[in-house]
């Protein structure tokens, strides 16, 4: 190693190839076992140290470690930016329809020149909506083709974009942009001749009833059916049992639809006359966010031992699981001479209900209904009112019905005396009455 010292002055400088640094004057007046090693004494008539200083030696140590490491992580980062900038989206995103009310197909390529080895997973994030809806439905796949359920009434609106994650993104999820497309079905008729009011309700889990009424512009003698496929079947499949009122068909019921529970059940409402084009209604629905149950059934008022009264019901019958009901509890008080007013006191899962023994005198009905709770589906109908009243008699009450006979029983008692006391003294001397009465 080279150095060059610089002569006179108040400071000297030390030069090394790749560093220039100052020694400073305290730092040359320290001793050389002070700082620890053998010191290139530059005097020769001073037993001093005049060396490069040892803490501009950890200086020096602690700058380069320091650069190097920079000098790493910008190689890393780049080097990780290299392999995870991006992904490329899915290719020829299309929709079809395969005839089926509603379920439509989508489908997709990959993106060109995926990395999918070593270790790394290719996935694919589909969302899709009919045109006008807020939240978009999400489906997370591995798949290139879905069939989902859409209202072709409306424009379908589709949207898919490649996930990434593994060795070559470095463990981190990388997304592609999205993908877009939509499909329209070419609708027949006027909006005005569509069927309205289209209402259905899954009845105790066991079939599906659902009415309508004609469409504003629809002529008389239209011939209304009512078709439906979900998935499962080879083919849509028309209604077998229709409700009809003066020969029109006006709703429909289907039985035997539990293997379309959970699933999307697809279904069109047509018409058809003479020479007229009838807008048809399309509309996908789920069984279990319909369902109505039958009214809570065997509901028992009761007082127990602890003068509370016991409220007790069984679920209704059908087919409808126990374990997705939940129950509404409401109380009527009494009001003197005005209607009872109800109040909703308790909904729950159980089966039972206590009214404590500080309320029990006030209470005059009770009733409970159920419906389908939040375990087994997003939404459902409220089961009809099973109700119970009955009179619980206050304890002011009992005790006014236990003092009267025995007021009355005295009352009594002291008007016979009185009554005899009266006929002796009008009585004459030596005679005795025979008579108590009418003396």
């Amino acid at each position: 190693m080279s150095s060059q010292i610089s002569a006179g002055g108040s400071e000297q400088a030390v030069f090394f190839p790749f560093l220039f640094l100052h020694a400073h004057p305290i730092h040359r007046t320290l001793p050389g076992g002070l700082l620890g090693c053998n010191c290139l004494k530059l005097s020769r008539t001073r037993n001093r140290c005049e060396a490069f200083p040892f803490i501009s030696l950890l200086h020096f140590a602690f700058f380069f470690f320091t650069a190097g490491g920079y000098l790493f992580l910008t190689r890393h980062l780049a080097q990780r930016k290299t392999r995870s900038c991006c992904v490329a989206p899915p290719q020829d995103l299309q929709i079809t329809d395969p005839g089926l009310l509603g379920s439509l197909d989508i489908e997709w390529k990959p993106p060109p020149n995926i990395q999918t080895s070593n270790g790394c997973t290719v996935k694919y994030k589909c969302e899709y909506r009919n045109a006008g809806d807020r939240e978009w439905k999400v489906i997370f796949t591995r798949k290139l083709k879905l069939r989902v359920g859409f209202d072709l009434s409306r424009t379908a609106e589709v949207k898919v974009q490649t996930l990434l994650k593994g060795w070559c993104t470095n463990d981190v999820e990388v997304q592609s942009e999205w993908l877009y497309a939509t499909f329209r079905v070419p609708l027949q008729g006027k909006l005005e001749s569509e069927v309205q009011n289209f209402h259905c309700i899954y009845h105790d889990w066991e079939y599906l009833k659902c009415t309508w009424q004609p469409g504003l512009l629809a002529p008389r003698g239209v011939n209304y059916g009512l078709y439906y496929w979900y998935e499962g079947l080879e083919h849509t499949v028309q209604c077998d049992h229709y409700i009809q009122d003066h020969g029109v068909n006006m709703g429909c019921m289907l039985q035997n639809l539990s293997q379309a529970e959970y699933k999307d059940l697809s279904i069109c409402v047509n018409g058809s006359v003479a020479a007229t084009l009838l807008r048809p209604l399309y509309a996908t629905l789920r069984l279990h966010n319909l369902a109505k149950p039958s009214p809570p059934q065997q509901l028992v008022v009761s007082m127990s031992a602890a003068e509370e009264l016991r409220v007790v019901w069984s679920p209704p019958g059908g087919q409808t699981p126990p374990q997705c009901l939940e129950y509404e509890v409401q109380l009527a008080e009494e009001q003197g001479e005005a209607k009872a007013a109800w109040a909703s006191v308790s909904t729950q899962v159980e089966t039972a209900f206590t009214i404590s023994r500080a309320n029990r005198s006030r209470v005059s009905c009770v009733r409970v209904r159920g419906r389908t709770n939040n375990f087994c589906a997003d939404e459902g109908f409220w089961s009809e009112w099973t109700q119970e009243c009955f009179s619980v008699s206050r304890k002011e009450v009992k005790q006014l019905f236990i003092l009267i006979p025995v007021i009355l029983g005295l009352s009594s008692s002291l008007l016979i005396f009185t009554l005899i006391g009266q006929c002796k003294k009008k009585s004459p001397a030596g005679k005795p009455s025979h008579t108590l009465v009418g003396c």
